[in-house]
């Protein structure tokens, strides 16, 4: 179940980076509540993940879920650019989250 909620904390992660990136300086309202809802959220389940799960296997794999999906969706939406360096690297590192799973 820790796994689970890690998963999600990581995914909430990505919602509120993006967000905050949106927020334009937490200056517009919509991306501004998302934020704060999304990281609160985030940092909870990091939280509860972090009582039965080693505390950096949870952070990398938590980071590491947030980072490589807020690039991914960055890509998608044009506001970076997607080329076979950066898909490549993003891959590796989804692999290094998997492997910490396996090997936890």
């Amino acid at each position: 179940m820790a796994w689970l909620v890690l998963v999600v904390s990581g995914v909430l992660e990505a919602v509120w980076a993006t967000a905050l990136g949106r927020s334009e300086g937490l200056s517009r309202l919509v991306p501004s509540v998302v934020f704060g809802v999304a990281v609160v959220l985030s940092m909870l389940g990091l939280a509860q993940a972090m009582r039965t799960l080693p505390v950096g296997t949870a952070y990398a794999v938590w980071v590491g879920i947030g980072a490589s999906l807020t690039v991914a969706y960055a890509m998608v939406t044009g506001d970076e650019p997607a080329d076979l360096a950066r898909v490549a690297l993003l891959v590796g590192l989804v692999g290094c989250i998997v492997g910490l799973k396996l090997v936890s």
